[in-house]
């Protein structure tokens, strides 16, 4: 298995070397400057931790104006020999547009040969089949311009995890929530915590991104949607996305292992009128801590 690891993840290199050079201007590819780095040092020494799968987004142009398409590319570790995990998004797609083309780049993706790399064979045809979805995004636009009264409505989601300690995943959590023009909070240790606010969409998405591609032990607990004419930032319980930590009751040496002082979570979820989440939360009744 070892072997056969080392080997795709050669090929992944190979290919994102070729994918460098052929989008070669600043912002057409977006890889993390450690991405590479620590696939090749785990090449050098195999027998250590695997890498972090590789993980880039490719700018595609699409049909004259030009259209941007942003293909999000997530390499398993046995990739080529197991589909790469794909995902094409654009401001100009609607939701459902958005999902037929993903579903559409997957069958697409399945017919190939195993074995092959395959993420430029993607990027050609995002490029060559993407305009009859902008086409309908168009039509539903046009469509829903119609309308007399225009609501927004915000989407709140309290998301659960066993614990929340990974200074790469504590990042990627806030990267998103700041590109999606989310509020809510982080709240670190064990258990973890997460509150989003803002549009469905950016929210879903947000919770599509966070736990992709396979985070263990999260849930999304609870939903609200609340609906209104004016402003959804009026909604809001949030000014910002915090980094929320609360003292511990205990620490376990290099496991880092400890309960966060929930009294005091349940405080700051009442001075943001949110205390009847806590049960929905912990499925307790929650108790402020005494002074």
């Amino acid at each position: 298995m070892a072997v056969a690891v080392k080997d795709c993840l050669e090929l992944q290199l190979l290919e994102v070397e070729m994918l460098l050079s052929m989008f070669p201007k600043k912002g057409e590819i977006n890889l993390d400057e450690d991405a590479v780095p620590s696939v090749q040092r785990y090449l050098r020494n195999s027998d250590g931790r695997l890498p972090p799968q590789l993980e880039y987004s490719i700018a595609v142009d699409v049909g004259e104006p030009k259209v941007k398409v942003e293909l999000q590319v997530l390499l398993p570790h046995m990739y080529p020999h197991v589909a790469p995990q794909l995902f094409a998004r654009s401001d100009v797609l609607h939701r459902q547009q958005q999902l037929q083309l993903n579903t559409d780049l997957a069958s697409h993706i399945s017919s190939l040969d195993s074995g092959e790399v395959c993420v430029y064979e993607a990027v050609q045809w995002v490029k060559d089949n993407t305009l009859p979805y902008v086409e309908n995004s168009k039509i539903s636009s046009e469509s829903a311009s119609k309308e007399v009264v225009v609501k927004e409505t915000l989407h709140r989601m309290w998301i659960y995890s066993h614990h929340i300690y990974r200074q790469e995943l504590r990042k990627k959590i806030f990267d998103c929530a700041k590109k999606l023009n989310l509020t809510g909070f982080c709240l670190t240790g064990k258990p973890g915590v997460i509150c989003v606010e803002g549009l469905r969409e950016n929210c879903e998405e947000f919770w599509r991104v966070i736990r992709y591609p396979n985070w263990k032990h999260i849930s999304c607990k609870h939903v609200e949607n609340i609906e209104t004419e004016k402003s959804i930032d009026t909604l809001r319980l949030f000014c910002a996305f915090e980094d929320l930590q609360f003292q511990a009751h205990g620490d376990y040496g290099l496991r880092n292992d400890y309960h966060m002082d929930l009294g005091q979570f349940l405080e700051f979820l009442k001075q943001h009128q949110s205390g009847h989440i806590f049960q929905i939360l912990f499925d307790v009744e929650g108790k402020l801590s005494d002074k």
